[in-house]
């Protein structure tokens, strides 16, 4: 559906005033009680203000593709503007319009990135009456609030995990299912820092069926369907499961060499160049696949240990500290075979492995989850700025119900 006659096509000028922000440098105060704030939001405190109500931020020079809502009153910093005097636009779906363009395109300059206010003021803007900018503000804050609350349960995730990671990936699980302590049970010094006594710490080559790694020259295999062919780019460090937003396909050679990098569920991959260290485990169920020669193939010995405990181990902070310290003695251009074998790993009861993997494995499971609905909130934000702030789709029929509400 188009907008209809009652949208008017209006021209920013017409609709706010773009103001030059000044040089923050006399206000700065730690003890300031004003935010001074560039088109990154809020970024120090000032003693004093520019401006005292609604506002939109527009970069100036420097960052000009962000805009920002600003309320209350705040100092902006010389390198943005900020809009004020709005008459008949609503500043938040005025605010939401200028968040669909490309600000970048209307960048004059040869060297540093700029804006220039008349060419912003000639930008044209589909405007609909105010009682309906309202309700398009109304609606599209509503899923921003619901974006802000699923980022902070994202980040409250990730601390959780974190804090699980070191806990359980250095203490371990008892008999009883209880965190150890040192409070009350025993633990020793080890290459890996304080263990429980009940722990060893083994070299991974000693839990390993074989340590090999993947082949050069296969981009002659390369192939538009097929098996697929596993890079440090599906391997993250967020967790140890694959990722594919990325992906290469091969037709394998019929070789020992293409056997020989072939996966099966429940190896360990580590990348050995470049960005070293980030680990996966591959999955139960998973299709035939082949690392490349940038990863390290670990199969280990599943009667002795679990894979996805080795993994989780070598994902946190004290495996990571071992290749960050190899990093520091020169490794940087990439890890060798045997370096990988000599890595070290803790060693105990299976079943006790087993039960920190479930954990850690579950903690992910719900970050993966809220990072789905962070996702789909995103494509929604998407998918109501293109309709609503076009006319496309109308919220009439909204602004219709509330009056109705409201009659007597």
């Amino acid at each position: 559906m188009s907008a209809s006659n009652d949208w008017q096509t209006q021209s920013l000028r017409q609709l706010a005033t773009i103001n030059y922000g000044r040089s923050p440098a006399g206000i700065l105060a730690n003890d300031g009680d004003y935010p001074v704030v560039g088109t990154g939001g809020a970024e120090r405190k000032g003693m004093d203000f520019l401006h005292d109500g609604d506002s939109i931020i527009l970069g100036r020079k420097g960052t000009i593709d962000r805009v920002h809502f600003a309320t209350g009153r705040f100092w902006t910093i010389d390198t943005a503007y900020y809009l004020s005097g709005f008459g008949e636009s609503i500043p938040r779906w005025l605010y939401y319009f200028l968040q669909t363009l490309d600000l970048r395109q209307m960048n004059e300059a040869t060297g540093v990135p700029s804006l220039s206010r008349e060419l912003l003021y000639k930008i044209e803007i589909p405007t609909p009456p105010k009682p309906e900018q309202t309700k398009i503000a109304e609606i599209l804050s509503t899923v921003d609030r619901a974006i802000e609350q699923t980022e902070a349960l994202i980040a409250k995730q990730q601390r959780l995990k974190t804090g699980l990671m070191q806990d359980l990936l250095t203490r371990g699980i008892d008999a009883n299912g209880n965190l150890r302590s040192e409070s009350t049970h025993p633990f020793k010094d080890s290459p890996l820092g304080r263990i429980p006594v009940e722990w060893e710490v083994d070299r991974l080559e000693s839990v390993a069926e074989f340590v090999t790694s993947g082949s050069r020259g296969w981009a002659q295999y390369y192939a538009t369907e097929g098996a697929l062919f596993l890079r440090i780019g599906n391997l993250t460090r967020h967790h140890i499961n694959m990722r594919f937003d990325d992906v290469v396909w091969v037709n394998p050679p019929a070789s020992s060499e293409g056997k020989r990098t072939s996966v099966m569920a429940g190896d360990l991959l580590i990348s050995i160049t470049a960005d070293l260290g980030i680990i996966g485990v591959i999955p139960e169920g998973f299709q035939e696949a082949y690392v490349n020669q940038h990863i390290s193939l670990i199969r280990l010995i599943k009667t002795e240990v679990d894979p996805r405990f080795i993994g989780w181990f070598l994902g946190s902070r004290s495996g990571q500290s071992q290749f960050e310290k190899l990093n520091e003695s020169g490794a940087k251009a990439g890890l060798n075979l045997p370096t990988i074998k000599n890595l070290l790993v803790p060693q105990m009861k299976l079943e006790e492995q087993q039960r920190i993997s479930l954990i850690l494995d579950a903690s992910t499971q719900k970050a993966s989850e809220f990072q789905q609905r962070l996702n789909k909130l995103h494509a929604l934000k998407t998918a109501l700025m293109q309709d609503l702030l076009t006319g496309r789709n109308r919220v009439t029929p909204l602004l219709e119900a509330d009056q109705t509400s409201l009659e007597p």
